[in-house]
């Protein structure tokens, strides 16, 4: 019998798996395919005491930075967190504990938790307080830092095309870090731009298989924030 994952909404997409002190992976890159309507849903929510796995921790006022103004986060495990001034000033009191990685690292920690990988070792970081309190191990006269594999309770992604039965693809920078969290979680909860019908996305497009994903919430409405823009200085052309 086919199971139903299309969902009406967010808040009902969630229903059942918020808990306090649960592990979040959300998808993105800076503000590019974050889940944004399934993390309002979990402000909404009130669920505290999260450890939320990202490479970054959006803006003050957008994504993952919502989550930081209500304090339902107790720790990030991420890779960049510079735009976010509420994160700098909730870390710098004690309020909000870090586990920093360097970007490649925080993305094959992901990758192998998703594989089943409990472990894994790299050079990145050895030397550094990065690889403090963690094993390191000498390889053909190289030395490599032990890293462990992520697993979260539950993982949210942002998606451009999305099926009935789950299969998802993403668009172009939106790809980011989506595809490896959604293989690395108990249960993925996709958002997703354009819902079509099993049979509409040409099998060799799909990024993620629907066997990963437990829940599909079809979004009215996108509205994309631009972090930075970066534009010339207007200049008056010659007549």
């Amino acid at each position: 019998m086919a199971v139903d994952k299309v969902y009406s909404d967010a808040t009902s997409a969630l229903e059942g798996l918020l808990h306090e002190g649960m592990t979040i992976m959300s998808g993105g890159f800076g503000l590019c395919g974050i889940p944004a309507v399934l993390i309002d849903a979990i402000r909404q929510s009130g669920v505290k005491d999260l450890t939320v796995i990202s490479n970054n921790a959006g803006v003050d006022d957008c994504g993952l930075g919502l989550l930081l103004h209500t304090r339902q986060i107790r720790k990030m495990i991420s890779s960049y967190v510079g735009e976010n001034a509420t994160f700098a000033r909730q870390y710098l009191a004690g309020e909000l504990e870090i586990e920093f990685n360097p970007q490649g690292t925080l993305a094959e920690r992901i990758r192998a938790g998703g594989a089943g990988v409990p472990a894994f070792y790299t050079p990145t970081g050895v030397g550094t307080q990065v690889a403090e309190g963690k094993e390191v191990r000498e390889f053909d006269g190289r030395k490599y830092v032990m890293e462990r594999g992520l697993f979260a309770d539950l993982a949210l992604v942002h998606a451009w095309k999305g099926d009935t039965e789950g299969n998802l693809v993403y668009r172009k920078t939106a790809r980011n870090f989506n595809p490896i969290m959604a293989t690395a979680a108990k249960v993925t909860v996709a958002e997703v731009e354009i819902l079509c019908e099993p049979g509409e996305i040409e099998a060799d497009h799909i990024h993620t298989p629907g066997v990963y994903v437990k829940r599909i919430v079809p979004l009215l409405q996108v509205h994309k924030r631009i972090e930075q823009r970066t534009v010339r200085k207007w200049q008056a052309q010659p007549a």
